[in-house]
């Protein structure tokens, strides 16, 4: 990842004095930002060309620390608004192209019938949650897969906790509903 990031700072003229501070915060975020990756775009996300994205805007918009909790932030609604830029393209190309991404889900040490039924269950969710409205879905990620609190959801996405509440408990009824027709169907 390293390489496209010196790539970066060539170009906007970053030195060597700037690239010890940059790759401390590379270092220090890349865990949560792939986590956050991951659970927000899903399992057929390319998550290390993700990452690099991430991370190649977040030096372009000027890199630098600011404290822990806002570079969090910071770093959280770069990831959010590349994932959500990025499903809009790909709905557009399954649209235009008629075509339909396979879910790459990594293997499990179960049998291979528990493995294909874990699978599928897994890509039934993310394709329920992917008809969510982006708020609704962002804020169930964030607080059932990612089991950060309320107050945290809220600080990342600029929200209220009562707002965060709310979209929990909307998101969980739609969710269910989506759930439940796929299973009638």
């Amino acid at each position: 990842m390293k390489p496209r990031i010196a790539m970066a700072k060539e170009k906007t003229g970053g030195g060597a004095a700037s690239a010890d501070p940059v790759d401390a915060l590379y270092e220090r975020h890349l865990g949560q930002v792939k986590r956050w990756a991951r659970q927000l775009a899903g399992p057929a996300a390319d998550l290390e060309d993700l990452v690099h994205d991430i991370f190649l805007i977040a030096f372009r918009k000027g890199f630098k620390d600011r404290g822990e909790a806002s570079v969090d932030t910071w770093l959280f609604r770069i990831a959010h608004h590349e994932i959500r830029a990025r499903r809009r393209r790909s709905r557009l190309r399954q649209l235009l192209l008629g075509r339909h991404q396979d879910a790459l889900v990594p293997p499990a040490p179960n049998t291979p019938q528990q493995e294909m039924e874990r699978r599928e269950r897994h890509v039934r969710l993310y394709q329920a949650l992917d008809r969510l409205p982006d708020c609704y879905r962002t804020t169930l990620i964030l607080y059932e897969i990612e089991e950060l609190s309320g107050e945290r959801v809220a600080e990342l996405t600029g929200t209220s906790l009562g707002t965060v509440w709310v979209r929990l408990h909307r998101g969980r009824e739609r969710l269910v509903e989506l759930l439940a027709r796929e299973d009638l169907a």
